[in-house]
């Protein structure tokens, strides 16, 4: 901006100047040659009047040649006189006296212009250059009459040297003048010009902090002027650009934010096949960064043809098109759906992936839930069924028998009653229905009263039940009901799965600002493959088949600790035992 203003004032300045130029050297060639014809009117005034007082004093003798009277003697004296060449010549052209040159040596001057004039007007005049003298000269003539006869002409003739002399120095000051004058000129049209571009500078200053995001109004001292009317208007176009722009961060701003929230991966590719847009839930499913992902093509960042596939159908048909795909690294379900972006953005496709990975898991639990309730529902209630219909057919007229069947089927009861019970207990623990009576409590009096309840149980089965308690443990904000329940849990898991001759450890350290309490064993382990879904409702490992239980027992505890604000995690090797840890914070006293 600064240069264009720089070009507006010498395009203002030169063509002043070369204008002023122009026309001070017109006026110098028109001064010049009209002192020049000054000079040289003059001048041939002059010789006019020198040859004219020479033509009164001559006669006829002047020019007879042979004569006594000798005319050089003559005209070198006039020319001495009038310090000017003096030419006497006869009426037939003969040169008969010259003051400077041997007038035998000089040709017939009859054909001389200034003679030809002279014959003509009684007066001329001529300027050439003198081969003789070897520079410009006047050369003026006139008759010489004598009784009313031409006898012939008298001629006067100067140098011009002295002229072109003068003429030169006058030229000298005219181009001198010219260039000083020349140069105020470009002084005064800059200064012209700088005052009235100055609110072009200060406008373009504006601009620049327009352009760096600083919207501010320019206030200039140019009133009634159009840079007045330039500047509200700027000052207009600042505000609206403002508020345009603040409307433009808000919206830019939302959608931003929205798109960063968003749990499903958003794209955005041009109609170069370029990636011109992506968020940070994207970036996680195809692995790039933002910065690795902007500009690179759509197949180098999709990665799986079935998506790139996707994309360029979408692109084909100008339609919406998705499909799901199942990918091993990282190992989810992603649905995809593609979006053509119309008139909006020619050739440019919106692409959406949805982690489904979680509906997924979840209709896999609703399916694994639904065939651990009917398995667990429907062997209790075959063995009822079984026992009612032996009971129907006669074992009732068996009265020892008869007994022992109501007592199988109170057991299968209880078996009944108990899964529902702990069906019914997880149900409200997730719903939140389960009001938790939260107090400071000492890890000590919660690991104690837990290994006293299940030391009799580890006696039975020849395993030996260590508490491991180091004094000075911060108390922990738990309900101390619930959460010796789930520590009675993980110790009854422990050591049904532990073999005889094991141990089982129940351990509390502080870490931090919480209390990790542990119960490690030395069983059977679980393996790998099991181990991300120990935790869920009804599941149970292979090993845990043959056992008894419903298979709520981890879900309720995994439940219980999260509504104490703690976490519950499992490290297990197969075939070297478990270690389930649960994390608390400590009590703030």
């Amino acid at each position: 901006m600064r240069n264009t203003i720089n070009s507006i004032r010498w395009r203002i300045t030169l063509p002043v100047v070369l204008l002023f130029l122009t026309a001070m050297g017109g006026l110098g060639i028109y001064l010049s040659n009209f002192i020049q014809q000054t000079y040289q009117a003059d001048l041939q005034s002059k010789l006019a009047a020198e040859a004219s007082l020479i033509s009164d004093s001559l006669s006829e003798e002047n020019f007879q040649p042979g004569s006594e009277f000798d005319p050089n003697n003559q005209v070198r004296r006039w020319s001495d006189l009038l310090d000017a060449r003096v030419t006497l010549i006869a009426v037939d052209g003969r040169v008969a006296g010259e003051s400077h040159e041997d007038r035998t040596l000089m040709e017939n001057h009859l054909d001389r212009q200034e003679v030809q004039e002279a014959y003509l007007t009684g007066t001329g005049s001529s300027i050439r250059f003198s081969e003789t003298l070897g520079v410009d000269m006047m050369y003026v003539a006139v008759p010489v009459e004598v009784d009313g006869e031409l006898v012939g002409f008298a001629r006067v003739a100067l140098p011009l040297s002295q002229i072109q002399t003068n003429l030169g120095h006058i030229r000298q000051v005219m181009v001198r003048v010219t260039l000083i004058f020349a140069l105020l000129t470009v002084l005064v049209t800059l200064w012209i010009t700088g005052r009235t571009t100055a609110p072009l500078r200060q406008l373009t200053q504006a601009a620049r902090q327009l352009a760096a995001g600083r919207m501010e109004q320019v206030i200039i001292d140019a009133r009634d002027s159009e840079v007045e009317q330039l500047t509200h208007a700027f000052n207009d176009m600042a505000i609206q650009l403002e508020e345009q722009i603040q409307r433009l961060k808000t919206e830019s701003s939302k959608l931003s934010t929205v798109l960063q929230q968003m749990t499903d991966g958003v794209v955005l590719v041009d109609g170069d096949g370029r990636v011109r847009l992506i968020n940070p839930a994207a970036e996680r499913i195809f692995k790039f960064t933002h910065s690795e992902a902007l500009g690179r093509s759509a197949a180098e960042v999709l990665k799986h043809y079935q998506f790139v596939d996707l994309w360029q159908q979408s692109l084909k048909t100008g339609q919406n098109q998705q499909n799901s795909v199942d990918l091993l690294r990282p190992k989810m379900s992603v649905r995809g759906v593609a979006t053509p972006m119309g008139e909006t953005m020619p050739g440019s496709t919106l692409l959406v992936f949805q982690d489904l990975s979680r509906l997924r898991l979840l209709e896999t639990v609703r399916r694994d839930f639904l065939s651990n309730i009917s398995h667990e529902l429907r062997t209790p209630l075959a063995s009822l069924k079984a026992l009612t219909e032996t009971l129907k057919e006669g074992a009732l007229e068996d009265p020892p028998a008869a007994k022992h069947f109501l007592e199988s089927m109170d057991k299968e009861l209880d078996t009944l009653t108990h899964t529902v019970a702990e069906l019914l207990e997880l149900t409200r623990i997730e719903s939140g229905q389960v009001p938790l009576q939260l107090r400071p409590v000492p890890p000590d009096v919660l690991l104690v009263s837990s290994a006293h309840r299940m030391r009799a149980q580890a006696e039975r089965a020849e395993l030996e039940l260590i508490v491991d308690c180091p004094s000075g443990l911060p108390e922990i904000q738990a309900d101390p009901a619930r959460m010796e329940q789930v520590l009675v849990n993980l110790l009854h898991n422990a050591i049904k799965f532990t073999p005889p001759g094991g141990k089982v450890v129940l351990s509390a350290r502080h870490q931090a600002e919480e209390v990790v309490i542990s119960v490690q064993d030395t069983g059977v382990g679980i393996s790998s493959e099991d181990l991300p879904r120990i935790f869920e409702r009804f599941y149970k490992t292979d090993k845990a088949r043959s056992k008894d239980g419903t298979g709520l027992g981890l879900a309720i505890a995994k439940h219980l600790v999260e509504a104490h604000g703690g976490r519950i995690w499992v490290e297990s090797v197969e075939g070297q035992g478990s270690s389930f840890c649960i994390s608390l914070r400590a009590a703030v006293l």
